[in-house]
């Protein structure tokens, strides 16, 4: 008799850029309503998404791994148990992809919102997942979340979810964090580039090994469908909307002029894809799979 499959394949997935390969990780994914876009009627929200054949705003959940100069990085550490059942998968999947936490050197992040950094720590237990690791980021962020006249001017559910949430996350590593500005190498073939405005040290990484490079951008979208065509369209969760409406502005200009491939937490799994132009606007295009992974 035949077995029906009840669970999908792992969220795991390899690009080779020169002598570095980058591994995408999938977190999993969360799902909500259109409320918490701005600058676009839900009328029309809903229009993109049906159009692309999406019943809803699903916002994917990226992390992903770097293989360079002997050394192992992980970018992002996806939701832990603040946020849906739906995402915190990227423990099993790091397992999945024969991955031990210990043995990861640095994490470095985008920034500190709770589908970004609340995988760093036990909640429960204070326990760091990444016992060895060096945690990195913009010093902005550490500097906002730890901010009490911020927090106490945020709504009720930003003071949790956010301040508190980043508090309890960042704790464990004080001893253990480095925090920079500008652009400045990270890790061995990964230099930061500020992309300030959906927080105030948001930041996407440039991977350069050889000819070639990836552009991870962190939260310039959070939902394709939508903001590729309208990137004027902000989240109820920016810091700074007018800002962060800009930088994507920028982002987009700079990827399709360079033909840079890109990487994004909130680009479907597994993120890899090239911005193009079409007519005044642009178009997404998401990488073929390939199985030998650039090799």
């Amino acid at each position: 008799m035949v077995t029906i499959p009840t669970q999908q394949i792992p969220g795991f997935y390899h690009r080779r850029i020169g002598d570095i390969v980058v591994t995408a990780l999938s977190d999993g994914y969360l799902d909500g309503t259109v409320d918490v876009m701005q600058n676009i009627g839900a009328d029309d929200a809903n229009a993109l998404l049906t159009g692309a054949f999406r019943p809803g705003r699903r916002t994917s959940v990226n992390c992903y791994l770097i293989y360079s100069a002997g050394r192992l990085a992980l970018v992002e550490t996806g939701s832990g148990d603040y946020l849906m059942p739906t995402a915190g998968k990227l423990q099993q999947n790091l397992k999945a992809a024969g991955v031990n936490p210990a043995d990861i050197d640095t994490v470095i992040l985008t920034h500190m919102h709770p589908d970004h950094s609340a995988g760093l720590t036990n909640p429960k237990t204070g326990e760091k997942f990444f016992p060895n690791a060096e945690l990195v980021v913009h010093q902005n962020e550490p500097k906002h979340w730890n901010d009490d006249v911020a927090m106490n001017a945020a709504p009720e559910r930003a003071k949790m979810l956010y301040f508190q949430a980043a508090r309890e996350q960042m704790a464990p590593y004080h001893n253990q964090m480095k925090t920079y500005t500008g652009s400045v190498e990270v890790f061995p073939g990964v230099r930061s580039m500020p992309m300030h405005g959906h927080t105030p040290g948001h930041s996407g990484y440039m991977v350069a090994s050889g000819k070639d490079s990836l552009l991870i951008w962190g939260d310039i979208i959070h939902v394709p469908e939508v903001q590729i065509p309208r990137p004027e369209v902000t989240m109820a969760f920016d810091t700074d909307p007018h800002a962060a409406a800009a930088t994507r502005t920028k982002v987009f200009d700079m990827v399709t002029n360079d033909r840079q491939l890109i990487a994004g937490m909130h680009v479907h799994f597994p993120g890899f894809a090239h911005l193009t132009r079409s007519g005044d606007g642009y178009i997404m295009l998401p990488e073929p799979w390939d199985q030998g992974f650039g090799g």
